[in-house]
């Protein structure tokens, strides 16, 4: 049996069913509206306003925050003004502060040749 010839030659009967013609409003108000779950239903006087009173995971416009103008810590303040940046005990921000131990070891010549290689160097 040839299944694709008869899937092909087959009409295609969508599964949705929609009822009425198609047809687009007359008229469409684009004006902005409160959202019907909102708790206040009314609109903001403007986004700074609602930046103001907005929360994104606690309040955006606490006192250690950036300066009002910039919207959110980074780039509100200079790196000066922050401070120099020392790791605390028992941090490092890089292999080489930690212990001998925990250094990179270097490659060695038969290593490097067999990455080179593929590992086709290994079974000479």
């Amino acid at each position: 049996m040839r299944t694709t010839a008869v899937l092909k030659n087959a009409s295609r009967t969508p599964l949705i069913k929609f009822l009425g013609k198609r047809t687009t409003p007359a008229s469409i108000d684009h004006t902005p509206h409160a959202h019907p779950a909102s708790p206040t239903q009314t609109l903001p006087d403007s986004f700074a306003a609602y930046r103001s009173k907005a929360q994104q995971h606690g309040p955006l416009n606490t006192p250690g925050r950036a300066s009002a103008l910039s919207y959110g810590a980074i780039g509100g303040s200079t790196g000066v003004s922050l401070g120099p940046v020392v790791a605390k005990k028992g941090e490092f921000f890089d292999r080489q502060d930690l212990p001998a131990r925990f250094h990179r070891l270097p490659w060695s010549e038969l290593e490097i040749e067999a990455i080179e290689t593929g590992g086709a160097s290994l079974y000479n």
